[in-house]
């Protein structure tokens, strides 16, 4: 069984890396969008048989490379790979012969996977700098003026994030007795580090950039409308969650670092309420999924604060739970977008019928998966004001997804009797199904009835306050306090894109070349090791 898991673990990574390179041939080259499903099943196999299994290190004896699976990232691997399998399917109709873009896809995906396998600092800032950088050639796809300014400031901002990082996992380095770069033995003795609150704010800082703490979040509502719908979904589903996969993997829980665990959920419950005011004032309804999961996501990083502030140790997988279920349930809303778009209004309950489920689970509905998410948390946020605000959280959640839904249901296709492709409605089905289904498989609870609805109740109300009187509500930008610092981006931001072009025209004239990124990432890891 070991065996079998080590092999799972390696392959995880290592299949889409692989098929990447098989592509080197023009005739491998066009296969490639028609591998993007297969590509993730590996790491789903990983997530169901190589959780608690012993790591693998892969040698030299000076670096000790390691990967392994505790409980929190097997769910969130598992969960991952089934949207990255199922978004996969999507992308092939989506985006049929889009060779360059499977190109990227599978740059990402092995990033993306890998963060949650990871064991050592060297494996997890590789697979960190891949998922980021790779990211950049999903957003740009469309090629649009729109899609290329997203994409500029979102590389801006994951380089800043990488900075930060490269930093910290430095500073954790050198504080680790022996050799070792295990990332246990590393949070193990972060709390006696002497620069301990410096490395604690730059982890912060670099996972809170990538999992949307606000003011850090202007990426989001950027790069998600820019990219095509199957990028999207995978960017709002999975990729943050490397954020929140780095929080739970490197804040020690038990490490007396109270003061910021409080810091960090309460930036957490800011970002939650943020990302609702801002997402109502939206129309674009991949805006307002970005700022949901803002919203989302500030929650996850309120009870992973507070609950460093407790001590509490069961608080990484129950914020794994939380974070699963917003993969599964977002990434299955970003897939209905599209499927939306090209249903006429006769078949439109088939699309919307599904979509509402899914919105009223975000808001904690009981008898859904969003309601055993929202109990999973109630250790680290049920109690006092917490409670409280935890509550309020989950009513302007239902307000803001309902407003995306009564906004979805403005753009359905013109012809009444529109038909969306197999090719489209597929995956969105199964992702459906898996968002309402899965959470009751994986980590079923008792939920309160009342306690669980009347939050709902009250974001219903607010939604119909919202629709009457919605209007007077001014019309922010997308990237809201980007604007005020435009003038900064702008000096950052032409750079970089000019560089992100050619390197984006390198990919075009040769197919082969999009592995040089592959070198960007391998570089970053053993500048990183060598610093330490």
């Amino acid at each position: 069984m070991t065996l079998l898991a080590h092999l799972l673990l390696l392959a995880t990574i290592a299949t889409p890396l692989a098929l990447l390179a098989s592509a080197v041939s023009t005739r491998g080259w066009a296969r490639l969008p028609g591998l993007l499903v297969w590509a993730p099943l590996p790491g789903l196999a990983a997530a169901l048989l190589a959780a608690g299994q012993p790591p693998l290190v892969l040698y030299p004896e000076w670096l000790r490379l390691t990967l392994s699976l505790d409980a929190p990232g097997a769910l969130l691997l598992g969960v991952a790979a089934l949207l990255w399998s199922a978004a996969g399917a999507y992308a092939r109709t989506y985006l049929p012969g889009a060779t360059r873009f499977a190109g990227w896809w599978l740059l990402t995906l092995a990033g993306s996977l890998g963060v949650f396998i990871a064991g050592d600092l060297v494996t997890f800032y590789f697979s960190f700098a891949l998922v980021s950088l790779a990211a950049y050639g999903l957003v740009v796809q469309d090629a649009t003026r729109r899609a290329r300014r997203a994409g500029a400031i979102y590389l801006a901002l994951a380089v800043l994030g990488e900075v930060f990082l490269l930093f910290a996992f430095a500073l954790l380095a050198v504080n680790i007795p022996g050799q070792s770069l295990a990332i246990s033995d590393a949070v193990a003795a972060l709390p006696g580090s002497p620069v301990r609150d410096v490395t604690i704010l730059l982890l912060i800082l670099g996972f809170g950039l990538k999992a949307g703490l606000v003011p850090l979040h202007v990426w989001l509502p950027l790069a998600h409308p820019a990219a095509p719908m199957p990028a999207s979904a995978v960017l709002s589903g999975v990729i943050i969650k490397a954020g929140i996969i780095g929080l739970i993997r490197f804040l020690p829980m038990e490490g007396s670092i109270a003061l910021w665990g409080e810091a960090l959920g309460t930036m957490g419950f800011v970002t939650a309420f943020y990302g609702v005011v801002l997402g109502i004032t939206q129309r674009n309804p991949k805006t307002i999924l970005a700022y949901s999961s803002v919203s989302q996501m500030g929650v996850v990083m309120a009870a992973l604060g507070f609950g460093l502030a407790a001590g509490d140790a069961g608080t990484p997988l129950a914020a794994a739970q939380y974070a699963s279920h917003h993969v599964l349930a977002k990434g299955a809303l970003f897939l209905g977008v599209g499927v939306a778009m090209a249903t006429g209004a006769r078949r439109a309950a088939w699309v919307m019928g599904p979509v509402l489920l899914l919105v009223l689970s975000f808001g904690g509905m009981p008898l859904t998966g969003g309601a055993l998410a929202k109990e999973a948390t109630k250790a680290q946020l049920g109690a006092g004001l917490l409670g409280w605000l935890s509550a309020l959280s989950a009513a302007g959640t239902t307000m803001l997804m309902l407003h995306f839904a009564a906004q979805l249901r403005t753009g359905l296709a013109e012809a009444a009797e529109a038909r969306p492709p197999s090719g489209l409605a597929w995956p969105f089905a199964g992702m459906v199904l898996a968002a309402l289904a899965l959470p009751w498989m994986l980590y079923p609870a008792s939920v309160t009835f009342w306690p669980a609805l009347w939050p709902v109740l009250l974001g219903a109300l607010g939604f119909s306050a919202l629709r009457r009187w919605g209007r007077r509500l001014p019309r922010l930008p997308e990237g809201d306090v980007l604007v005020f610092a435009e003038r900064g981006v702008a000096r950052i931001a032409p750079p970089l894109a000019e560089r992100a072009s050619r390197i984006e025209a390198v990919l075009r004239g040769w197919p082969g070349a999009g592995l040089a990124l592959l070198g960007i990432a391998v570089t970053l890891g053993l500048a990183m090791a060598l610093a330490a």
